[in-house]
């Protein structure tokens, strides 16, 4: 579906998640993350790029685990810390992950994805034609009411440096591991909210694909 297309369907409020045929899982379980494989960091850096063509082809269950814990997954448990850096400590970011078999939050202590809605909810996740098919759209949605001790004159700020903290994580990432990636700003933020079921605590602060270059 086309920008101009899906922007009509916006201002309409027609552009809604597609509801799924049949039942998605509750949970996926995701296996450990692979810390110790990937290229050296000056490598990845290198070879880090937007891709906006993507395969249909799914990842696997490994590579969803590897990438979503690269976002912002724990690396130092004994103190619940993440990959990523967040003011305080307040961790305020969640991670939506969009797939062809339902919409899914993140969860980095249980290392697993929870369901949030049946849909396949890609096509929401931007106005661009190539979110519809890609395997992954993540979204990043920061909370301000784990924020309290934080100013809120400060909150987007430093969420912001948060989202883009994540970003640099998943290019490094699909860098590493011969996926293409994109972060995105452009998107229905009205729509994307009411698919995702945020309130008005919750802010969409970028989105991301992944998946397999189509060449």
């Amino acid at each position: 579906m086309s920008v101009v297309s899906k922007w009509f369907l916006g201002q309409l409020g027609q552009l809604h998640a597609l509801r799924l045929s049949g039942l998605a899982e509750e949970q996926i379980k995701l296996p450990a993350p692979d810390q110790h494989g990937g290229l050296p960091l000056m490598q990845a850096l290198a070879l880090r790029h937007s891709e906006r063509e993507f395969a249909t082809t799914p990842l696997s269950r490994q590579q969803l685990s590897d990438l979503l814990w690269a976002a912002d997954g724990i690396n130092r448990p004994d103190v619940n810390e993440h990959t990523v850096p967040s003011a305080m400590n307040a961790q305020e970011m969640d991670i939506y992950a969009a797939l062809a078999d339902g919409l899914y939050r993140f969860d980095p202590k249980q290392h697993a994805l929870g369901l949030v809605a049946a849909t396949d909810a890609r096509r929401v996740t931007g106005l661009q034609d190539f979110v519809d098919t890609a395997p992954v759209d993540l979204v990043y949605v920061a909370d301000h009411a784990r924020m309290k001790l934080i100013p809120e004159a400060r909150r987007d700020v430093y969420a912001a440096v948060c989202a883009g903290a994540i970003a640099q994580n998943v290019y490094l990432y699909c860098a590493s591991a011969g996926l293409g990636s994109v972060v995105r700003g452009l998107f229905d933020a009205p729509a994307l909210a009411t698919a995702l079921g945020l309130e008005s605590r919750q802010h969409i602060m970028l989105a991301q694909t992944v998946g397999h270059p189509a060449k």
